[in-house]
């Protein structure tokens, strides 16, 4: 038996992954992963995700040049949620350029913008 069978993979083959600095503990991201995806960070020690909206593995920072080295992976006891550790190169998880995706925060009955870009998203992606 595979580690990669403990995992409780959803109908379409597909497990969150929530991804953390390791330095800082702070929460960079969510993506999904396939059996595949999981196997390649595994063995690269780099996150590799399934795209959803593409259809394919995508290798992050495969165009920002943001990639995650993975420090740690874990799971939950239901067996269903993957967390990565990372080490995210550049400082940048989000495609918006900021260091996280959840960077806006529910103040009251709306949503702020709490955190800055980091650097312009044009200048990231050509």
């Amino acid at each position: 038996m595979s580690w990669l069978d403990e995992i409780h993979f959803d109908e379409k083959g597909l497990v969150p992954a929530i991804v953390q600095d390791a330095a800082s503990g702070k929460i960079l991201m969510m993506a999904w992963m396939n059996r595949e995806s999981l196997q390649l960070t595994a063995e690269k020690k780099e996150a590799v995700y399934w795209s959803r909206s593409r259809q394919k593995l995508w290798h992050k920072g495969e165009e920002s040049g943001h990639t995650q080295k993975v420090q740690d992976i874990r799971f939950d006891c239901d067996e269903d949620v993957i967390l990565l550790k990372v080490e995210q190169c550049g400082g940048i998880a989000c495609h918006t350029g900021r260091e996280s995706c959840f960077y806006r925060q529910l103040q009251g009955d709306q949503w702020v913008t709490v955190e800055d870009v980091i650097k312009d998203p044009k200048q990231i992606y050509s």
